[in-house]
């Protein structure tokens, strides 16, 4: 009985050294990681988290900008949204415009992103990229005078050529960005697959939709993903573009951000505005949920 309890006490003492030499083993690269992501991490709770909790408080209250007393009302401006028709106007428009850009700009982006991954001569890869790139510098606020200018009914330059078109903002700026990010998963796909694919004979089609489009997955999740929040998220162009004399009336292109903007910062409706980004929070989230479901790599 003896020899067992000394065998166990031995052995216990020894998994304990045995772990205290592994704490001395992983401290330094512990202390890095923690100095390194520490304050990343601090400035991204004050950033990002706390305000989302501070947000989702505020739309519980009868909040305003210039009243000292803010009462409790628990679900009364969600209520309040459900009937309000500029809300819907606004939530209608943001899903047709994210149902209309997002495709339409990844669709564009990804045919780019083929068409530069062929081998050229000299340095046009380099130049083309640069010139696609290009609309991706500047901030949305010139870009949406530059488009506001094209589009003027009176000295438009191409104003009937991009009316009949179609031709989106959004899209014009947002297609480099997105084209960049597809480069860089089609760098990553061996050269050997469409080798190999091109001496069993399949076409470049074929290559396409079972090389391409299956082994960037990946990057085509996260690029769904960052222009579907983008596009729920403007507000910068039709800011811009839409509000003023030269703006358009009843409504016909109000967002969900311009109407947040335009209850909290107008009319001092704090928590009312509050609800509607949590609403809109929520819509996001949903959606991310879903295209992770729908477009993650299959195995």
């Amino acid at each position: 009985m003896k020899t067992l309890v000394s065998a166990g006490v031995g052995a216990g003492s020894g998994r304990r050294a045995r772990w205290h030499s592994r704490l001395r083993w992983y401290a330094p690269q512990w202390r890095y990681c923690l100095a390194a992501l520490g304050p990343v991490c601090l400035a991204y709770l004050v950033i990002r988290i706390i305000p989302i909790f501070e947000t989702a408080w505020m739309s519980l209250h009868n909040w305003s900008l210039v009243r000292p007393i803010k009462p409790f009302i628990g679900l009364e401006n969600y209520q309040k949204l459900a009937t309000d028709p500029l809300f819907r106007t606004a939530l209608v428009n943001t899903t047709l415009f994210a149902v209309v850009t997002v495709p339409v700009t990844l669709v564009l982006a990804f045919a780019v992103a083929v068409l530069l991954d062929k081998p050229m001569r000299g340095r046009l890869e380099n130049v083309y990229k640069v010139l696609f790139f290009l609309p991706v510098v500047p901030t949305m606020v010139p870009v949406s005078v530059i488009w506001k200018w094209i589009y003027d009914p009176s000295y438009g330059i191409l104003n009937y050529a991009l009316g009949f078109l179609g031709v989106p903002a959004q899209g014009w700026k947002s297609v480099g960005y997105y084209m960049v990010l597809f480069l860089v998963g089609l760098k990553d796909i061996p050269v050997d697959y469409y080798e190999a694919a091109s001496i069993d004979g399949a076409t470049g089609w074929q290559r396409l939709t079972q090389i391409t489009v299956p082994l960037i997955r990946p990057m085509l999740l996260f690029n769904v993903v960052i222009a579907t929040i983008f596009a729920y998220n403007v507000f910068a162009q039709v800011y811009v573009m839409t509000v003023g004399p030269q703006g358009s009336p009843a409504n016909p292109v109000r967002v969900i951000v311009l109407d947040m903007y335009e209850n909290g910062f107008r009319y001092l409706k704090m928590g009312y505005a509050s609800a509607e980004a949590m609403i809109l929070l929520m819509i996001v989230f949903a959606l991310t949920i879903i295209e992770f479901r729908f477009f993650r790599p299959k195995v």
